[in-house]
């Protein structure tokens, strides 16, 4: 069949792209605007893939979405393209809003357009997959509040999460009102090789292998799940290749929480053993920073359903998918030094407020 993906240059876009190339015969048509996110060469073996199609374009371009519609007249859709920076929202929530929600109406209007053209069981197996993220649930409390699973209650306190969390329901909507047959998942922090530099891990990492210091907000005690790339990939392939049901929302996560500080740490513990400081162990880097705004204390979820629905669980355990993720990226220098040099050096976002 004929998957259009959205965003399938950036982080976990291309991992699903790398999946569906390495585990399906299926074509992948790969829309994409080419921010300052996207990665070709993530793609690996499936950039120059005869499976693998290209498309330069924005969501928000409506006649450039109605094109790849009819051009490639795909049987599933997997939506990942989004800003997804927290620290980039809070200095400039337009371009969230405008990718996030306006590109996700562009693109509902012209899959409900192609889905009403389908006949018999093609209209049948016709699916819309929106990828989210734990972020619209709000903020937990404690550790020991319940995690958050597929009843909690939208409750989104960033300019990112609430563009995500109007996304989702404009995905509802759209199944609700026209029948078009669309499902939701949501996940947690991912982690892995090919992470653009301005998330924590891979920022973290990379400052200290060039002993900079080491920003961690507030006082480290922020909790996060945390996901390897490839174990999300993995299932999200699985909910829109037929186990997604239209209508549903999918809570995909590890039941990996780990707090900020504890995840600085490991980071610090594994590159000290790949590859020693002369000067000695990296903590002496940590340096604790003035805090987000608005910084969420815990997010986390229960996959539970999920795990069930969609036949799955993650592979990866923390430190292990931590310690490969890590080494990889000290092998990859040639990848992430130009983009430290010309692109993003490691500056502090999210200040405004």
């Amino acid at each position: 069949m004929h998957i259009l993906i959205t965003g399938g240059l950036g982080f976990i876009g291309s991992a699903v792209i790398r999946h569906l190339v390495r585990t399906t015969d299926h074509v992948v048509v790969n829309l994409d605007k080419e921010t300052y996110a996207a990665s070709h060469a993530a793609l690996e073996e499936a950039r120059d893939h005869p499976r693998h199609v290209h498309l330069r374009a924005d969501i928000c371009d409506a006649g450039a979405v109605q094109a790849a519609f009819a051009a490639w007249r795909p049987q599933v859709v997997m939506h990942l393209a989004a800003e997804s920076h927290v620290d980039r929202s809070i200095d400039g929530p337009a371009e969230f809003i405008r990718t996030n929600v306006v590109g996700t109406q562009v693109l509902l209007e012209a899959a409900r357009a192609h889905w009403a053209g389908l006949e018999g069981d093609a209209k049948a197996a016709f699916r819309f997959h929106h990828v989210s993220t734990d972020e619209v649930f709000g903020s937990l409390e404690s550790a020991e509040d319940k995690p958050f699973d597929e009843t909690t209650p939208y409750d989104p306190r960033s300019p990112y999460s609430a563009s995500k969390a109007a996304s989702d329901h404009l995905v509802r909507a759209w199944h609700h009102t026209y029948g078009l047959p669309a499902f939701v998942t949501n996940t947690t922090n991912n982690y892995g090789p090919w992470q653009f530099p301005e998330k924590l891990i891979p920022l973290v990492a990379l400052n200290a292998l060039e002993c900079r210091p080491l920003p961690v907000y507030g006082d480290g005690s922020n909790i996060r799940d945390w996901i390897h790339v490839e174990d999300h990939a993995e299932a999200l392939c699985l909910a829109a290749l037929g186990a997604g049901q239209p209508g549903g929302t999918y809570c995909i996560g590890p039941r990996q929480e780990r707090s900020n500080l504890q995840v600085v740490r490991t980071i610090c513990a594994v590159l000290d053993r790949l590859r020693p400081d002369p000067a000695g162990p990296r903590e002496r880097l940590i340096a604790f920073v003035k805090d987000r705004p608005g910084h969420d204390f815990r997010y986390a979820m229960d996959p539970s359903r999920a795990e069930v629905a969609l036949g799955w669980r993650a592979r990866h355990g923390f430190e292990d998918g931590l310690g490969k993720t890590l080494a990889w990226y000290l092998a990859n220098e040639a990848w992430w030094r130009p983009i430290r040099e010309r692109r993003y050096a490691g500056q502090r976002l999210g200040t405004a407020g």
